[in-house]
């Protein structure tokens, strides 16, 4: 028996991480890749069954996995983010969720045939959207961030409100159809509800104090954090169930909110907490697609399902946010793509779960269907909206469609004149710099600039990222330039973050350098700082060097003082030649150089 479980727990894992890397090599939705794969592990091939080979630990790890996954999302969130749209959001996340609450729970009733106490009930479910699938779409969509971020809080906001909703809704249908129980039962639910929130935000100040005081050390900080949110979630849970996840979305608020003016309360936590989260979405997604039975399955594809989905598709989905952001700052196609984009996930899938039990033990016949109505809904959403978010952001003009850009640290000669080569190959380019002296020669040139510093948080929300693919930091500090390309390797990934060395690698002053850093020195061992800008300012020029071959071709085989810089590919993108790297050419791609003349 524990070898099965821990065969199964393993398989879910690595079946997990492998269907994110899939999807991030062939450009799908991770979602529908994980979906495919926990349908062929469980009810297509039948290899095993997550919630038979755990027993009475499935639902525990599905509700502590969710529990990280909401208190990630939500301590990621900022008010900067919705600078502009904060009107539509609080109106989404209010009356939106009322309108979709009320639809969902007619279409329940009218299309799928549920009774109106179970399609209430549902139909509070149905409202959330949230950050296990919501976030993964928008890092594969790339929208503008206005967009992103209305759909980015919306999901995160609403995920704990859909369970406690659906919760509300059967608390009263249980007091109407019960003689014994009376409205002290509701009282009981909101105390709980209200009990949930102040334990989230008392336990969310408490531990943002004892980290501003100093009281745990740097290397035990995100354990203690994560602890204090499962026991967080579990004494909510332990008071009322489902109100859990309201506690530790308010705990990972608070936090949020404080780790603004805490410094200590680091990126190291938000990237462990960010990371754990992407394992613990992929495995729980597993989790409950291989859990299904093929009974279920075959269920979903029965009239009454597939038209309650549609309907939650082209009507409810729509018309909520329509009728809920009149009168706000969002452009027609801002409301057409919002209106379009509600992918359900694994809240709406476990939480139905409960209630499906529950509601049978009740005598609610009706409920058995609840498994397969949810599972139509998820699946069916995330492979709609997980396909068609990108090709309709692109055509509502909503998404960044241009070539990727790059983004360079630091203005100086050899920056600027980078950055004016890049521009004319139509590729965006940004320069930042904490001087507006050193800039200036940059706006001259109508190059696009940043004026202040890149390292400092406020910056991520001043500067749409969005656009740009690629980090070089060109600054004559390499302090500075190791500390960039560390703080944004996780944002544009270790093999797009490239650093200049101000200093000769093989000299004294090399050891700044970390031996994995030097994968990403630009150029050569003489391409330093003062040397290329000592090249622009005495004539040199950015120019294609012409050949008439393929292949690879030796550093030493080009002229005296000619600095290799990138090679220019047949699709329009640039790979930067490193100190490691080889020059390796393709048909049709163009050698770019730093010389002296125009090559003849």
């Amino acid at each position: 028996m524990e070898n099965i479980a821990l065969v199964s727990i393993v398989v879910i894992i690595v079946v997990g991480i492998f269907s994110q890397w899939l999807a991030w090599r062939i450009q799908w939705p991770s979602i529908v890749i994980m979906s495919i794969a926990g349908l062929l592990l469980g009810p297509v091939l039948g290899l095993f069954n997550p919630q038979e080979a755990l027993g009475s630990l499935y639902s525990p790890l599905i509700s502590l996995a969710v529990a990280i996954i909401l208190f990630e999302g939500s301590s990621s969130l900022d008010v900067r983010e919705i600078r502009g749209v904060s009107k539509s959001v609080f109106r989404i996340v209010t009356f939106g969720a009322f309108i979709a609450w009320i639809g969902g729970a007619l279409a329940a009733h009218f299309i799928a045939g549920l009774s109106l106490e179970i399609s209430f009930i549902i139909g509070g479910l149905f409202i959330v959207t949230g950050p296990t699938v919501i976030l993964p779409l928008l890092r594969n969509a790339k929208l503008k961030p206005r967009t992103a971020a209305v759909l980015k809080w919306e999901g995160i906001i609403v995920d704990p409100f859909g369970p406690l909703l659906a919760l509300f809704a059967y608390e009263i249908i249980k007091v109407l159809t019960t003689e014994s129980l009376h409205a002290n039962y509701l009282i009981h639910f909101f105390l709980s509800a209200i009990i949930a929130v102040i334990l989230g935000y008392v336990i969310g100040m408490v531990v943002s104090l004892m980290i501003s005081k100093g009281v745990f050390p740097e290397y035990l900080k995100t354990p203690i954090i994560i602890s204090f949110l499962l026991l967080c979630f579990t004494v909510a849970e332990v008071i009322m169930h489902e109100t859990g996840m309201l506690a530790v979305t308010v705990m990972g608020l608070t936090i949020g909110r404080t780790k603004h003016y805490i410094s200590s309360i680091g990126h190291e936590v938000s990237h462990f907490v960010e990371n754990i989260s992407v394992l613990l979405t992929s495995t729980i997604f597993i989790l409950l697609t291989a859990s299904l039975t093929r009974e279920t399955i075959a269920e979903m594809f029965t009239w009454p399902i597939i038209g309650f989905v549609l309907v939650m598709l082209f009507i409810v989905r729509p018309l909520s946010i329509w009728l809920s952001t009149i009168g706000t700052e969002l452009s027609n196609s801002e409301k057409m793509l919002i209106g379009w984009i509600a992918p359900r996930g694994i809240v709406a899938l476990s939480v139905s779960g409960y209630f499906a039990t529950i509601l049978l033990n009740d005598g609610h016949e009706g409920a058995a269907m609840l498994t397969a109505l949810t599972f139509a809904l998820v699946f069916i959403t995330v492979c709609a909206h997980g396909f068609s978010l990108r090709p309709i952001a692109k055509a509502l003009h909503l998404a960044n469609d241009t070539a990727p850009g790059v983004l360079l640290v630091g203005a100086n000669s050899f920056s600027i004149a980078l950055a004016s080569y890049l521009q004319k190959m139509d590729l965006p380019v940004l320069i930042s710099d904490s001087s507006a002296t050193q800039l200036q020669p940059a706006v001259n040139k109508k190059i696009p600039v940043y004026h202040g510093q890149i390292l400092a948080e406020h910056s991520e929300y001043e500067v749409d990222l969005t656009p740009y693919e690629t980090i070089l930091s060109l600054t004559g500090d390499d302090a500075i330039n190791i500390l960039v390309s560390q703080s944004y390797a996780p944002k544009f990934g270790h093999h797009h973050t490239f650093t200049l060395t101000s200093n000769n690698y093989k000299q004294e002053g090399s050891n700044k350098i970390p031996f994995a850093g030097k994968g990403h020195l630009l150029f050569h061992e003489d391409a330093v700082f003062t040397e290329l800008n000592k090249k622009i300012n005495t004539g040199y020029t950015i120019q294609e060097f012409p050949l008439n071959q393929k292949g690879k071709l030796e550093k030493e085989q080009l002229p005296e003082n000619t600095v290799p810089l990138f090679i220019k590919k047949k699709n329009h993108t640039i790979q930067l030649i490193t100190l490691r790297s080889k020059i390796m050419l393709d048909e049709e791609d163009q050698l770019v150089v730093l010389q002296k003349n125009k090559l003849t």
